[in-house]
C-alpha cells in the first residue's frame, strides 16, 4: 500500500551525475506530496575522486543514506567486480532502512547496476532515465540495456532511445520521451561569462582553447594508454592552443588517463590547466567559452551541441548515440586528431542545438513521479512488437 507521502528516492554516484539531476531532486523537494530521499554511493564518497558528497550537501540537500563502495586508487577489473559486490550489500542494508516507494536511476554506471538488481528483488518500483542510448566502446552499453530491463518508467532523452525502449519489449505506456534533465542547467543556473570563466580558471581569452575530457573505453582497457598516448601526441603538436583538462572518471584504467594527463599538463603548464572537477556551473560555462570539446564525454554528444560549440568524439565510447552536426568522430590516432581540430578550428560556432531538449525536463519527469499509479506496475509483461518483415 503507498504511503499518503510518495517516498521517492534518487540515487546518485558521481559528480557529473548528481549535476544532471540536481534539478530534478529540487522540484521532488519542493513538492509536497513527495518526500525526497537522496542515496550517495560511488565516487562521491572518495578521497582520490574529491568527496564530491560535500558538494550535495552545501547546496541544502540532506543525504538520506550513503553506500561507500571502498573504491582506491585500484580501478583494475578485478576491484570494480568487487565494488559491485560491496554496493549489492551496502544496498541491501540502505534499502531496508530507507523503505521508498520508488527509484530514480540516471544512466548506465556499474553502481547504478548493483542498485537495480537490489530494487528489483525488494519489489521497489524503478525509474530510469537516459535509456535505450548506445555506446559501442563500454560496458556500459551492456549494463544500460539491463537496467532497462529492471525499470518501470522510463525517461528516454530522444525519440529514437525511446523505440529503442520498446524494442527492448518494455511497455510504451510507461515510456515517457522527455529531453536530457542536463539541458535544465542552462536555463537555470547563472553560468560565467567568457572572461569570468578565463580569470577562473586562469587561462587567455584571446587564445584557441580546448575543453578536454577522456574516459577509458572499458571493453578495450588494454589499450588506455596507447589511446590517450595518441592524443597527447596530438595535443602536443598544437602547441599553440591552450587545453583545459578534467579527471577522468572512476572507470577500470581511469588512474592510467589521469597520471597520463597530470605529466602533460607539468611539461606545458603556460597554456594548460588540469581540474579534478570543475563543477557544474565552470564546466558549462566551458562549453560556452571554448573553441572546441575534446574527447569521449557524452556531454561532447549532449550538452556541447546546445551551446553551438563544436566536439571532436574520439574513439568509440560514444558511438551509437544521436549527435548533431557539431559532433565530429575521429579513431584515437593522432594525425587524424591533429588533422580534424585544425579544420573545426577555422570554423564558425554552429547553431544551437534541440536534438537532445530545450529544458525543463526534470519538472517534466517530476510530475509522472508524482501521479503515476505504482500499484502492480511492478508485474511487468513483455511488449511484443508485431512482426512487419
Amino acid at each position: 500500500m503507498e504511503t499518503l507521502k510518495r517516498k521517492i528516492c534518487v540515487a546518485t554516484g558521481t559528480r557529473a551525475e548528481y549535476g544532471l539531476l540536481y534539478w530534478l531532486m529540487t522540484e521532488i523537494q519542493a513538492e509536497k506530496n513527495l518526500e525526497l530521499q537522496i542515496l550517495v554511493t560511488g565516487s562521491h564518497l572518495s578521497e582520490a575522486h574529491g568527496n564530491t558528497w560535500e558538494n550535495i550537501v552545501e547546496d541544502g540537500f540532506e543525504i538520506t543514506t550513503k553506500v561507500d563502495l571502498e573504491l582506491s586508487q585500484d580501478d583494475s577489473n578485478k576491484a570494480i567486480v568487487k565494488a559491485i559486490g560491496i554496493a549489492t550489500i551496502g544496498f541491501a542494508d540502505a534499502l531496508d532502512k530507507i523503505k521508498p516507494d520508488l527509484i530514480v536511476i540516471l544512466g548506465d554506471r556499474y553502481e547504478m547496476l548493483a542498485l537495480a538488481q537490489s530494487a528489483l528483488v525488494f519489489q521497489i518500483p524503478l525509474a530510469h532515465i537516459h535509456g535505450g542510448e548506445s555506446t559501442e566502446g563500454l560496458i556500459d552499453e551492456g549494463i544500460r540495456h539491463s537496467i532497462t530491463k529492471m525499470s518501470h518508467i522510463h525517461f528516454p532523452s530522444t525519440e529514437v532511445y525511446k523505440k529503442r525502449i520498446i524494442q527492448l519489449g518494455e511497455n510504451p505506456k510507461n515510456i515517457f520521451q522527455m529531453g536530457a534533465p542536463g539541458i535544465d542547467n542552462f536555463l537555470k543556473l547563472k553560468l560565467l561569462n567568457k572572461k569570468e570563466f578565463y580569470t577562473d580558471i586562469g587561462l587567455d581569452p584571446t587564445k584557441q582553447t580546448i575543453l578536454f575530457t577522456y574516459h577509458p573505453e572499458t571493453l578495450f582497457v588494454s589499450e588506455v594508454q596507447k589511446e590517450i598516448n595518441e592524443i597527447l601526441k596530438a595535443l602536443k603538436k598544437l602547441g599553440e592552443l591552450q587545453i583545459v583538462f578534467t579527471q577522468a572518471n572512476a572507470d577500470t584504467s581511469g588512474t592510467i588517463v589521469n597520471k597520463s594527463i597530470q605529466n602533460f599538463v607539468n611539461q606545458n603548464s603556460s597554456r594548460c590547466v588540469f581540474e579534478k572537477s570543475l563543477g557544474q556551473v565552470r564546466y558549462l560555462s566551458a562549453l560556452y567559452a571554448v573553441d572546441v570539446v575534446v574527447g569521449n564525454s557524452s556531454s561532447g554528444i549532449i550538452e556541447a551541441p546546445f551551446t553551438g560549440t563544436p566536439t571532436l568524439n574520439v574513439g568509440s565510447r560514444q558511438l551509437g548515440r544521436e549527435a548533431d552536426q557539431s559532433v565530429f568522430h575521429v579513431p584515437c590516432e593522432s594525425d587524424q586528431i591533429e588533422l580534424t581540430i585544425k579544420k573545426i578550428m577555422k570554423l564558425e560556432k554552429f547553431k544551437p542545438s534541440d536534438l537532445y531538449g530545450n529544458g525543463n525536463t526534470s519538472i517534466k519527469i517530476k510530475e509522472v513521479l508524482k501521479s503515476i499509479p505504482l500499484k502492480g506496475i511492478i508485474h511487468k509483461s513483455f511488449y511484443n512488437i508485431e512482426d512487419t518483415i
